[in-house]
């Protein structure tokens, strides 16, 4: 029996994927990437914005024609859609057999072996301890959805199935967000914040070590607040450490870091530990500080623009990048040109901008003076646009530079290798496109000279393979 995963949203929701894999391959269960093949196909949906909740659809309404044309017995949606929309999909979607919430991904299997045995039914909330059975009440006509305390952390026992290539794996360390910013719907289908114990995020990080990934992103809705439920304190740091002192791993890179939360401990150990990539993705949302006030924001521009000169004096070479709302609602164009101003002095090394989508049940969808589409979009492309010129004269200064390369692959039909810098995080970064008459593999540490740069991306040629004696 063959199942096919369809992986949505972020990175953290990717884990998930991964974990359910995982999960499903201890259960004898099969994998394909070819819908037409699949008994079961599984969406992992998103639904942290609009845009992202129609893809979602889009996906599950595409996957579902397999039903009629493929193999496919089967359709189940998990994740962020899931949590949040489970009565619409079950009335409006007869397509689907089954629904799982975001802490209930662990029963996969169960759910699984359910819906091809034809069991129609309902599979109640679990509000015990993670690990308990989820508990089955038959009842006919009614699809099978398992949902648990929102509270709760899924209990994963064994590997997960990496998707990433096997020489990059995300790390998750924490569920949930305890921040309630007033745009965001992640507390209500993630949960509160909860840290994952640092014993098992290390017993993982060397599991994947194992297995040959050498760089660890470690991920989370918010990384730098690790630990303070679990232990009274913030402990990224420490687990940074641990981390850095796996055999094998060449690469820890930091994501998702709120800016208010950094802490001087943290900052020294990303300089001091070779191995951490002196790169951070800081979220800032916005630079007005009226704005950054109606989206129950922590920070106000006097503060950012501290934090900024702080890790950039005690970090040399720091990589930052950050991402913006524009169009939220009340900004005016005097808002929106003090953001202007403030990406134009700040010079972010990379710089992503989502248009505000107003969401269902959240304090920012019931304010007034909400703001036209065209308006959030025209201001978006302006400030998309003002990025791309700062990260063309960022990059025009790394030229001539030798840096420290990961190989991701080769273009055979350009005969170049593709590659990523320390300030590049997989998929959302640029590349280096390397000319080299050395064959080289996927994961491999090089050393390269920058010969080239465009807005986005950097050409390179070959110094040395690290690792191996030069010729």
């Amino acid at each position: 029996m063959k199942i096919m995963f369809v992986s949505l949203g972020c990175d953290k929701n990717l884990v998930d994927t991964e974990n359910m894999m995982g999960i499903l391959q201890r259960s004898s269960y099969e994998f394909t990437d070819d819908e037409s093949e699949a008994d079961v196909i599984i969406v992992n949906s998103c639904c942290f914005i609009g845009p992202a909740k129609e893809e979602s659809i889009d996906t599950i309404l595409e996957m579902a024609k397999q039903k009629d044309v493929g193999n496919c017995k089967a359709l189940i949606v998990t994740g962020c859609l899931a949590q949040r929309y489970r009565e619409e999909i079950l009335s409006e979607m007869p397509e689907v057999d089954a629904v799982v919430g975001t802490t209930a991904y662990d029963s996969i299997a169960k759910t699984v072996d359910a819906v091809m045995n034809e069991a129609v039914g309902e599979m109640v909330t679990d509000k015990g301890m993670p690990g308990k059975d989820i508990k089955t009440d038959i009842k006919t006509d009614i699809k099978n959805t398992v949902f648990c305390d929102l509270d709760r952390l899924p209990e994963i026992k064994g590997k997960r199935v990496l998707t990433t290539g096997g020489h990059f794996a995300y790390l998750k360390i924490a569920e949930g967000c305890g921040k309630h910013c007033t745009y965001c719907v992640i507390p209500s289908v993630r949960g509160r914040y909860r840290s994952i114990p640092e014993e098992d995020i290390i017993a993982e990080a060397n599991d994947l070590a194992a297995q040959g990934v050498k760089e660890l992103i470690v991920v989370a809705q918010e990384t730098t607040v690790y630990g303070l439920d679990l232990y009274g304190e913030k402990r990224l740091h420490v687990l940074l450490k641990k981390l850095a002192a796996i055999s094998g791993v060449e690469w820890v890179r930091v994501e998702y870091c709120y800016p208010e939360e950094m802490y001087q401990e943290l900052v020294d150990t990303i300089r001091d530990e070779e191995k951490i990539c002196r790169y951070l993705d800081i979220p800032i949302q916005h630079a007005s500080d009226s704005v950054l006030k109606r989206m129950g924001r922590r920070t106000s521009q006097a503060d950012l623009r501290s934090i900024i000169a702080w890790l950039r004096r005690d970090i040399p070479g720091i990589a930052l990048r950050t991402t913006l709302i524009s169009g939220f609602p009340q900004e005016t164009e005097e808002d929106h040109e003090v953001l202007i101003n403030f990406i134009e002095e700040m010079r972010f090394d990379r710089l992503g901008v989502f248009a505000y989508s107003q969401e269902e049940g959240t304090p920012a969808a019931r304010m007034p003076g909400q703001i036209p589409e065209e308006v959030k979009e025209q201001r978006r492309d302006e400030l998309m646009s003002i990025q791309q010129s700062i990260s063309y004269e960022r990059s025009q200064k790394l030229v001539g530079s030798v840096m420290k390369v990961m190989v991701e692959g080769r273009l055979p039909e350009e005969d170049v290798y593709v590659g990523r810098t320390y300030r590049d995080a997989p998929d959302v970064d640029g590349y280096i496109f390397i000319k080299s008459d050395c064959p080289l593999v996927t994961g491999d540490f090089i050393m390269a000279r920058v010969t080239g740069a465009d807005e986005y991306d950097l050409t390179g040629e070959l110094i040395s393979v690290i690792g191996m004696d030069d010729d």
